[in-house]
């Protein structure tokens, strides 16, 4: 038997705001969340440019021993989920009574691995890490924390796709729940931002060198993008079966109708058309819909000259003269890598229900891919039924999700 996937609770950490209510206005205002930072320079960055992500004050909230267990990035998507817990209405009471899941995307746990290790050199004693530090230098390490801490008994399970891990989650989640596997999933996806966290990115030449206007450095689509933003934060998506959310008398937000993926199969870090465009045709084949149907399409576009045309001709491709309205949030949160993908799920949503499309900001001039599209330089005040994200990864991983209103 088939089951109906709606989405019940939705939480955001990020850049442009802690919550889902500054978040909305963020998008609705085109805010840039992104800031240079002198800690990155100091430490030898050729960028200094990230957005600008608060740690959260966890005392009062958490007791010590589950406070020092978690890294950054598990912090984040602790808040997140807090908040999507609210707007679905459940509490740790609801999980001790039911078997709910976990599936969150994440592809790094930089600093606890290194300052571990530089403990470890400098006293020549391992026993001074901590035991702590085991918990924090997992890449599953959200999970253990989350899991344990909201006592979840479900499918337990970290998903890393690079930067489409907070899609791919939700798209998991989706197929457990359609399967009758689980009846209540919490999915998304969580991003470190300090310092340790993307210098490699910053080797390979990736980002923007933009710094004397941060807020202008993220250029998803135009001509003049010179690389992509770092960034992060958490954000939870809370999916359930319709007759599981029916049944507890939830308020739902929308509903999960479709769902695509696929693998270039080619270089492990330069783009293709091909691997977004089959993504994008499974995703509208398994929701029923044609090109026509899409009313927004958040696209991943991060800023990067060849990533930004590859995906602009895979849209053209699919969509041709039915485009849809076409933005990137990156231009006003960077790239916020493992927890893009559900992130921008939240984003789009958020829109959804408000009647608006987000601006792609700072698209100035468009160049010969994607003049093609349809991207709204400013807040569009329109309603839409139904929108796409795209999100892909190095190592050639796509992930498409298509995701319907619920009235």
């Amino acid at each position: 038997m088939s089951h109906r996937v709606v989405i019940t609770g939705m939480g955001i950490y990020s850049c442009i705001g802690k919550n889902l209510e500054e978040v909305k206005q963020s998008l609705y205002t085109g805010k840039s969340g992104i800031i240079l930072s002198p800690e990155r320079k100091a430490f030898g960055y050729r960028s200094g440019l990230t957005g600008f992500v608060e740690r959260p004050n966890l005392k009062g909230l958490l007791d010590r021993r589950a406070r020092i267990m978690m890294p950054e990035h598990a912090e984040y998507a602790y808040m997140a989920t807090k908040e999507a817990m609210q707007t679905a209405g459940v509490d740790e009471s609801y999980f001790e009574k039911n078997e709910v899941g976990l599936i969150y995307g994440n592809d790094s746990c930089a600093q606890a691995v290194i300052e571990g290790i530089d403990k470890v050199r400098e006293k020549k004693d391992t026993m001074l890490v901590g035991s702590a530090s085991v918990f924090q230098v997992l890449n599953s390490t959200i999970n253990m924390n989350l899991s344990t801490i909201f006592k979840l008994r479900g499918i337990n399970l970290t998903l890393s796709a690079a930067c489409a891990s907070g899609s791919h989650a939700i798209g998991l989640g989706y197929m457990f729940i359609k399967n009758g596997h689980q009846d209540m999933i919490i999915c998304g996806g969580g991003q470190e931002t300090n310092i340790y966290s993307m210098p490699n990115f910053d080797a390979l030449g990736a980002f923007s060198i933009r710094e004397d206007e941060p807020t202008k450095a993220s250029r998803p689509f135009d001509r003049d993008r010179d690389g992509l933003v770092p960034s992060g934060g958490g954000a939870t998506v809370i999916l359930e079966s319709l007759e599981h959310a029916q049944a507890r008398g939830a308020h739902i937000l929308a509903e999960v109708i479709g769902y695509g993926f696929s693998s270039n199969g080619e270089h492990i870090s330069n783009p293709s058309v091909d691997g977004p465009a089959r993504s994008l045709r499974m995703c509208l084949k398994d929701a029923g819909l044609m090109a026509r149907d899409i009313g927004y399409l958040n696209a991943h576009a991060t800023s990067t000259p060849a990533g930004d045309a590859s995906e602009a001709k895979a849209i053209f491709e699919v969509f041709g003269s039915d485009m849809p309205w076409v933005s990137s949030t990156k231009g006003m949160t960077g790239h916020e890598c493992w927890m893009a993908g559900a992130s921008e799920v939240v984003y789009s949503t958020l829109m959804m229900k408000n009647e608006f499309i987000a601006p792609n900001i700072n698209f100035e001039n468009p160049d010969e891919d994607s003049v093609k599209l349809k991207i709204a330089t400013e807040t569009q005040k329109t309603k839409f039924d139904v929108y796409l994200s795209n999100s892909f990864g190095f190592g050639g991983t796509n992930s498409s999700l298509i995701i319907k209103d619920w009235k």
